[in-house]
């Protein structure tokens, strides 16, 4: 079974940044699409950025050219870094790497 293990979350001030980890078991993010997902409270989870298999990238029009997701094959592990964050980014971020969901890890920005 695939373990994920995110990381990186915690509380920050708008404008700031944060950079997500998502470490994953066996090599299951060089043969998988892997994206970041997040759930705000009283909200839907939504599609934040993904990395697809045949290497592009999709992002979710509020997070475009703010954040940015990556992958190191080497080292098993999704990334997204965060950057000139919002209020309103605030939300439990999940990482998903083919069919599995990390445990997610909390955002909290304040204005």
């Amino acid at each position: 079974q695939v373990q994920l293990v995110e990381s990186g979350g915690g509380l920050v001030q708008a404008g700031g940044s944060l950079r997500l980890s998502c470490a994953a078991s066996g090599s299951m993010i060089v043969f998988n699409t892997v994206g970041w997902y997040r759930q705000a409270p009283g909200k839907e989870r939504e599609l934040v950025a993904r990395i697809i298999r045949g290497g592009g990238t999709n992002y979710a029009d509020s997070v475009k050219d703010r954040f940015t997701i990556s992958k190191d094959n080497a080292k098993n592990t999704v990334y997204l870094r965060m950057n000139s964050l919002k209020p309103e980014d605030t939300a439990i971020y999940y990482c998903l790497v083919g069919a599995n969901w990390g445990q997610g890890t909390q955002v909290t920005v304040s204005s």
